[in-house]
């Protein structure tokens, strides 16, 4: 407990001794954590969206006019042991349904038909958007009777597959690049605070102190620095989201897409902060103490 005492009483009075750049420091925290939250909170939901997005991708089979209902029932039983296909998403459209959908969505193609020219069709949704195609293309093969052609969207799939990977690889290198910046703006920052009481720590370890006990005190300022800009950034966060954000984005919400909940962004942050904090100080603290 003694040595715990004076472990934060050194640090503590080495913050008060060097408010400039413990402010500093801290400053760079808020920033960059902050930055890394904003990319977070937008990264997940586009994420999110992408994955929305997958999820309407569909392939449609058309059934020929002439099949007969033994013919459809093998092309169900085709389709529903897909293992691509997800679990109840084979769905029968009967000429009738097709019609009422086609008057619904553009009745003024619908207004004079004399008769039905629809014809009935299979919906069949895939457990993952990236095999739309993969369907598509495996029913063609097996060229079954009751099939009259099959329509998966290809290039508005492709598009929207490219998006969603490109979403993510670069919500991945965003995140990467903004810690490993984050670490070196901290990182300098400390390294003036410790350049500044270079002497002090040479006296230490002359007069026989350890590695240990002389970065101890610091590595607890970075800690504590950390904490305070990280959780400055958590409160920044918290206030544009709640009142910047909406204003300016005029986002609409969907409950299928939704980003990171904001207690594990604010969670990620605050560790975050420290573990920087600490890490920037203790391998900045290296050079000096070799004495």
């Amino acid at each position: 407990m003694t040595r715990l005492r004076t472990l934060f009483a050194e640090a503590l009075r080495s913050i008060g001794a060097n408010v400039s750049t413990t402010v500093a420091s801290a400053l760079s925290v808020l920033i960059g954590m902050f930055l890394i939250g904003v990319f977070i909170g937008l990264g997940t939901w586009l994420v999110s969206w992408s994955d929305a997005k997958k999820k309407e991708l569909a392939v449609h089979v058309y059934i020929a006019d002439k099949s007969t209902d033994k013919q459809i029932d093998q092309l169900r039983v085709a389709l529903e042991s897909d293992p691509r296909v997800k679990p109840g998403g084979v769905t029968f459209i009967d000429k009738d349904k097709a019609l009422d959908i086609m008057r619904k969505r553009n009745p003024e193609l619908t207004a004079n038909l004399a008769s039905n020219p629809l014809p009935a069709s299979f919906d069949v949704v895939p457990k993952r958007g990236e095999d739309t195609e993969a369907i598509a293309i495996g029913l063609q093969k097996k060229k079954l009777v009751a099939v009259d052609e099959v329509r998966y969207g290809k290039e508005v799939s492709q598009r929207i597959l490219q998006i969603a990977r490109a979403i993510q690889v670069v919500f991945l290198i965003a995140v990467i690049v903004l810690l490993a910046a984050s670490t070196i703006l901290i990182a300098n920052t400390i390294r003036l605070s410790i350049f500044a009481r270079r002497r002090e720590i040479e006296v230490m370890k002359l007069v026989g102190a350890t590695n240990w006990y002389v970065r101890g005190p610091f590595m607890l300022e970075g800690v504590l620095t950390g904490l305070a800009g990280s959780l400055a950034a958590v409160i920044l966060l918290f206030l544009s989201r709640e009142i910047a954000i909406p204003k300016i984005l005029q986002i609409q919400d969907d409950p299928g897409v939704r980003s990171m909940a904001f207690t594990w962004t604010a969670a990620v942050l605050v560790m975050g902060g420290l573990a920087i904090g600490a890490i920037g100080s203790g391998l900045t603290l290296r050079r000096f103490l070799r004495v």
